[in-house]
């Protein structure tokens, strides 16, 4: 059976590929003019100081992200703000374009007395692999090349941590579909399958490089999903969760069939996947100050970037009651936030 009863897979795979073009010349980012690059400011943010007597050229830690507009900038500014709550520590933070000084910015870090370097997001991760001397913890990022060189705490929750709310939600599931690039996702689909043998589940994994392969996946395994036994997993994955054509189809498809979706995205428990969990940004700071703390005085750290363990939970009300899933008031406080909202 075909994804969805209407178009054929033909028609679909077109459908696919042509939303994906589409939405590329609507980007404006893919045109050819190049965004004037900010260059990091010349007395970095202060945002946080401890006590008079430790003011100067004590240990601190310097803070490197993305110099971006909302909503990403609120991301790393609660970041921050959980690092500046969890450290008496000085934390100077250095906004960063794609194009900054580097070189400056080595010589800011010496001048400011920075001894552990957070590095948030890609840009900042791009910026501290050039710095040299100094311990790098890295977070806010989803997924990174070759993740064991660093040290740090990813974007991306737990798998162990999802498989658990949905057997806590589904106790009758047994079975996890997820499609995923393995160039992008190799490293979360390894942990995955250790936190599905923990939970009691058979983690169905298919592979698609391309959004085209992704389409297919999709197909036949909605085909012959069991509402009763199966949910599907939505990754963090730009290739097989296409926001603008893989995304619609398959939560229609799944509301045909009351199959379970759950997610690593808040938006997509807006558009009526069951749960999601995502981030809790302040209280990743605050873990990520912990590495920087104990960088500083020179505990060893587990070498690897780790799936993120602060989340908070999102639960779609509506979708739950429509696969029969019934939740009283006391169940529901016990997530984030509902949608649609009460």
């Amino acid at each position: 059976m075909a994804l969805m009863a209407r178009p054929g897979r033909s028609a679909i795979l077109l459908m696919a590929l042509a939303g994906a073009a589409s939405q590329a010349a609507a980007d404006p980012r893919a045109g050819d003019t190049a965004t004037p690059a900010v260059v990091i400011r010349r007395e970095p943010l202060l945002l946080a100081q401890a006590d008079p007597a430790r003011r100067g050229h004590e240990d601190g830690i310097a803070v490197l992200y993305p110099d971006i507009g909302e909503p990403y900038r609120k991301v790393f500014t609660e970041i921050i703000d959980g690092i500046e709550r969890q450290t008496r520590l000085p934390v100077r933070g250095y906004p960063l374009a794609d194009h900054a000084d580097l070189a400056e910015l080595q010589a800011a870090l010496k001048r400011n007395g920075g001894k552990v370097i957070i590095a948030l997001g890609r840009q900042g991760v791009k910026a501290a692999a050039t710095m040299t001397g100094l311990p790098v913890i890295v977070g806010g990022v989803s997924a990174l090349p070759e993740a064991d060189k660093w040290n740090g705490i990813s974007l991306t929750p737990d798998p162990t941590l999802l498989f658990a709310r949905l057997k806590s939600l589904l106790p009758t599931v047994r079975r996890v579909i997820v499609v995923y690039n393995p160039q992008n996702s190799e490293q979360l689909i390894r942990l995955a399958r250790e936190a599905a043998r923990a939970q009691g589940l058979e983690l169905v994994a298919l592979e698609a490089a391309d959004l085209a392969a992704a389409v297919r996946r999709y197909e036949s395994a909605l085909a012959g999903a069991d509402s009763r036994l199966d949910a599907l997993w939505l990754p963090p994955d730009a290739t097989t969760v296409d926001e603008s054509t893989i995304l619609p189809l398959v939560l229609r498809e799944s509301w045909d069939r009351n199959l379970p979706i759950f997610s690593s995205s808040i938006l997509h428990v807006k558009k009526g996947a069951l749960f999601a969990l995502f981030p809790n940004n302040t209280e990743l700071g605050r873990d990520l100050a912990n590495l920087a703390a104990a960088a500083l005085v020179g505990e060893p750290l587990k070498h690897g970037v780790t799936p993120l363990r602060a989340v908070r939970t999102a639960f779609n009300w509506r979708t739950a009651n429509h696969i029969g899933l019934a939740m009283d008031a006391n169940q529901q406080r016990g997530f984030d936030f509902l949608y649609p909202e009460p």
